[in-house]
């Protein structure tokens, strides 16, 4: 199976360089697939990321405006590739435990953003995880089986 963190992180950084630069998506694409060895990532789902993210960004950002202090805009765009990835999983990827998703989002901050920027994304995440997948986080949690 391939890495599917990979391909988050791959994304992250891609969306990053699309919030930056505002060019094509599909030359990002291509210029990220052939300068990074992505034979542990799934490059399928780096792409479904990529451009799901691109083509309904305001969507995705009308989750979790609510629970912003500030704009969106106003947010380093590290950490706007990082909510943006995590909160498309969120919404489109019920096979994801949302609990996968905020810890994905959670380490990618680790990885790539500032040095607290981890307690801010696990925030926004958990509360758009409360709006998103409310039946999910209200669930009680099974418990594990001891081993004997």
């Amino acid at each position: 199976m391939k890495n599917r963190s990979k391909s988050r992180q791959f994304s992250v950084q891609a969306l990053y360089s699309w919030l930056l630069t505002e060019q094509n998506v599909s030359e990002i694409e291509v210029h990220f697939i052939s300068e990074h060895d992505m034979g542990d990532a799934d490059v399928n789902y780096f792409q479904e990321i990529l451009h799901f993210v691109t083509a309904h960004k305001m969507a995705l950002i009308d989750h979790m405006e609510p629970f912003l202090s500030r704009t969106f805009a106003e947010v380093d765009p590290v950490e706007q590739a990082i909510l943006l990835v995590g909160v498309f999983e969120l919404e489109q990827r019920p096979d994801i435990p949302y609990r996968v998703s905020i810890n994905e989002a959670v380490e990618c901050a680790k990885i790539f953003g500032a040095e607290d920027g981890h307690k801010f994304i696990n925030g926004i995440m958990d509360k758009v995880a409360g709006k998103l997948r409310a039946v999910e986080v209200k669930a009680p949690r099974k418990k594990k089986a001891r081993k004997k």
